[in-house]
């Protein structure tokens, strides 16, 4: 319970910092950001009204009063565009994203942590360096070209899949594949590193000397204790999935976190593109605190440390 309080009250002044980078954000940008979004030909009484909508009429640091007051009340303001709350926008493109990000996650770890344990266990074999080679193609192939192949092969060429938009599980092959081969071979890369380490260890050998199945040794007893840096990994590319992967989903037209990020700096609907990053921020935060968490579910060492 201890642990979970720290790591709690850790992420109080992360999230503080979150809040004061994503408000700052509009100010930062060069120029007056008004006249980014309306452009040289819109006339003083329309970037008046936008800057009294925005509040930018106001001090600098009555805006930022302003800003978390709303946040404390879940309101991110409207878009320029299409006048909706950006709540209310988020909220509708963020299951497409999740379903995005856990068809990914379940491809990552089904390829990669069973690859890297019999690249482990088998070491130094055909069936290792066969591994690794697949997995250095694997971590050498970006989204960007990786996703207009797979569309060039499946959906063009053998016309297998559909090539984009959200639909049934057809639609969401293709997309989740992209994302999930470079990540597979980074689990990969990460469980045979780890599990190289575990399975010298004494108590591995005392299982093989009693004549233990291969299966529980090396996925019960070896896979258990290699599992936090795993986690880490696992954790990471799940905070960067549910953010929104913005050329994935370009690629795809798949309707989630990342066309609406990329849309709205098309369009220069500033307080979308707060909205979003923002979102994306609290996002990642809040999964590392998950992550954290569950390094205390998988080792108790960790939360008596």
């Amino acid at each position: 319970m201890s642990y979970l309080v720290r790591r709690l009250l850790a992420t109080i002044p992360v999230l503080l910092g979150v809040f004061t980078l994503t408000f700052l954000l509009i100010h930062l940008i060069p120029g007056d950001p008004v006249d980014l979004m309306l452009g040289d030909q819109a006339s003083h009484l329309d970037k008046d009204r936008v800057r009294k909508e925005l509040g930018l009429d106001q001090p600098l640091w009555d805006q930022y009063t302003i800003f978390l007051k709303n946040l404390a009340k879940g309101q991110l303001g409207n878009s320029l565009q299409s006048r909706r709350p950006i709540v209310s926008e988020i909220v509708d493109r963020f299951p497409a994203t999740v379903e995005l990000t856990v068809a990914a996650m379940l491809l990552t770890v089904a390829i990669g942590v069973p690859l890297g344990v019999l690249a482990a266990v088998k070491q130094y074999s055909w069936v290792d360096h066969l591994v690794s080679v697949g997995g250095l193609f694997g971590m050498s192939m970006p989204g960007f070209w990786l996703g207009p192949m797979l569309i060039l092969v499946f959906a063009v060429q053998l016309d297998w899949l559909p090539i984009s938009e959200r639909g049934g599980v057809e639609h969401l092959i293709l997309p989740a594949l992209s994302l999930a081969v470079m990540l597979s071979a980074i689990v990969m890369r990460m469980t045979r590193s780890q599990m190289l380490d575990v399975i010298k260890e004494d108590y591995i050998m005392v299982a093989r000397a009693k004549g233990l199945s291969p299966l529980p040794i090396y996925f019960k007893h070896a896979l258990m204790n290699a599992l936090s840096p795993i986690i880490t990994i696992l954790g990471l590319q799940v905070g960067a999935l549910l953010t929104g992967t913005v050329i994935t989903e370009t690629i795809f037209d798949w309707p989630g976190i990342g066309t609406l990020l990329f849309s709205a700096i098309q369009q220069r609907d500033y307080p979308l593109v707060q909205g979003c990053v923002l979102f994306i921020a609290v996002t990642y935060v809040l999964v590392n605190l998950v992550t954290d968490l569950s390094y205390a579910i998988v080792n108790p060492r960790v939360r008596l440390s």
